[in-house]
């Protein structure tokens, strides 16, 4: 956006402004900067920058779950950046620590939740520890149960935690199986069970709906990953609608606005169904936590210092484009997923390798063999991204032969896996590109 260079200059005069309305004062000679070596330095960061880093903000990479932040988001973060809050107490973020709360109140109300209370992280992975860890102070000596295919997280935090993890196998299409998480909660040695809106790998989206009646009877907890597809809730039309409206009577869930929340990292957050949780996090602190009655957010967290500047730019981007704003960019990723999944249905070259349920599209070269789809998939990869015209950035994902057969996919399994494309339309700029990227990736699938 041609704003932002005129949306920066605000936000720094603004606070040049506030900051000037205070006594005047010599700057320290320490931190004085020499021109000369600030005009290097800057010059090598910004080389550097455009030398490594591959352009995630182009509609033409099609690869992991790497977006741009919107320019609103950008303006806000970099104004309040000046200021340096730190929301773990009032008294270090009296106006970020206020718009933290409202913005998490919003997060609450997109998912129904009745009441709630939570707060921002610097991810999901901070925010699904924060859940584990309430978890396990809820139903100590028990473990947690999470699919096969969620993220690698659940595992690390269990670990950290000293929980026992428990993985349940996936349907054909990525979900978590009803029958065997049933099957496992017959041993009563699960407490909690991660459900995910939106896995990392396929977007699939488990059953949240069906495991309601589980905790009914097994008297379990229900917390939701929904880190990656939480913002889908916004879309009433999904096949998976009813998983969704679900979320609003599980226990806890997770999300990060700095994927479909147009945010820069970090920004994630966790809510709790049930306000009294904030008794597990119970601390003291000689010299905070003075300005304020009510529960300040370091009171609430895992985390100590946090940068209010992470609220101001989802509190301004909430404000500017709403709720409806991010809508029409999911509604906009749905379209070019759905594009891309239907090209790939009447393709020679490419076969689709599961139906998408949010904006992760995978498939791979059409070969007999899954020693030949692997190989293929490689060079595609690769080729496709060192193309010297035309480069399109991809990324690649390892299934096992049974999860091919599982989808009726009639490849010999002379391997025990091969690795399948993924691209994942998180820009709605790609609704626009599907036609370009499919004839990119089947020259080079027909090449390979």
């Amino acid at each position: 956006m041609t704003e932002l260079p005129t949306w920066l200059r605000q936000g720094v005069d603004a606070i040049s402004a506030w900051q000037g309305s205070f006594a005047p004062y010599e700057a320290h000679p320490s931190q004085h900067v020499d021109p000369d070596a600030f005009s290097a330095g800057f010059e090598e960061l910004v080389d550097r920058l455009g030398a490594a880093n591959y352009p995630y903000f182009h509609p033409d990479y099609a690869g992991q779950m790497l977006k741009p932040p919107h320019p609103v988001a950008v303006a806000g973060y970099l104004t309040a950046m000046l200021v340096n809050p730190n929301n773990h107490a009032d008294d270090g973020g009296a106006a970020t620590s206020r718009m933290e709360r409202e913005v998490v109140a919003e997060l609450a109300g997109m998912f129904g939740l009745p009441q709630h209370l939570g707060h921002l992280t610097g991810g999901g992975t901070v925010a699904n520890l924060e859940a584990l860890f309430v978890a396990r102070e809820s139903h100590p000596g028990r473990g947690i149960a999470y699919s096969a295919d969620a993220h690698y997280t659940h595992s690390r935090m269990c670990h950290l935690l000293g929980l026992e993890g428990h993985e349940v196998p996936v349907d054909a299409a990525g979900r978590m199986s009803m029958p065997a998480l049933a099957e496992l909660l017959e041993t009563g040695a699960v407490g909690t069970v991660v459900l995910t809106a939106g896995t990392t790998g396929l977007g699939a989206v488990d059953p949240i709906d069906e495991a309601l009646a589980l905790r009914e009877r097994y008297g379990v907890r229900l917390h939701v990953d929904a880190a990656y597809g939480g913002f889908y809730t916004l879309l009433p039309d999904l096949a998976d609608a009813a998983a969704f409206r679900a979320i609003a009577r599980c226990d806890s869930v997770v999300i990060d606005p700095h994927k479909h929340g147009l945010q820069p990292y970090g920004c994630g957050a966790v809510l709790f169904a049930d306000p009294s949780v904030a008794r597990f996090y119970h601390h003291d602190s000689p010299y905070t936590y003075f300005t304020e009655s009510d529960l300040h957010l370091g009171e609430i967290s895992l985390e100590c210092s946090r940068p209010g500047a992470a609220a101001a730019a989802l509190w301004l981007t909430l404000r500017v484009l709403g709720m409806e704003g991010l809508r029409g960019v999911l509604a906009a990723n749905r379209r070019a997923t759905e594009q891309w999944a239907s090209l790939l249905d009447s393709s020679d070259e490419l076969t689709l390798y599961q139906e998408p349920a949010l904006d992760i599209v995978t498939y791979f070269p059409a070969r007999d063999a899954l020693s030949g789809v692997d190989a293929a998939t490689a060079r595609v990869l690769t080729d496709g991204m060192n193309a010297t015209r035309d480069p399109v950035f991809l990324s690649v994902l390892r299934m096992s032969a049974d999860a091919f057969a599982a989808r009726g996919h009639a490849v010999t399994p002379d391997a025990d896996s091969a690795r399948v494309l993924r691209s994942v339309l998180m820009k709605p700029e790609s609704e626009q590109r599907v036609p370009r990227l499919h004839g990119l990736v089947t020259e080079l699938a027909r090449r390979g």
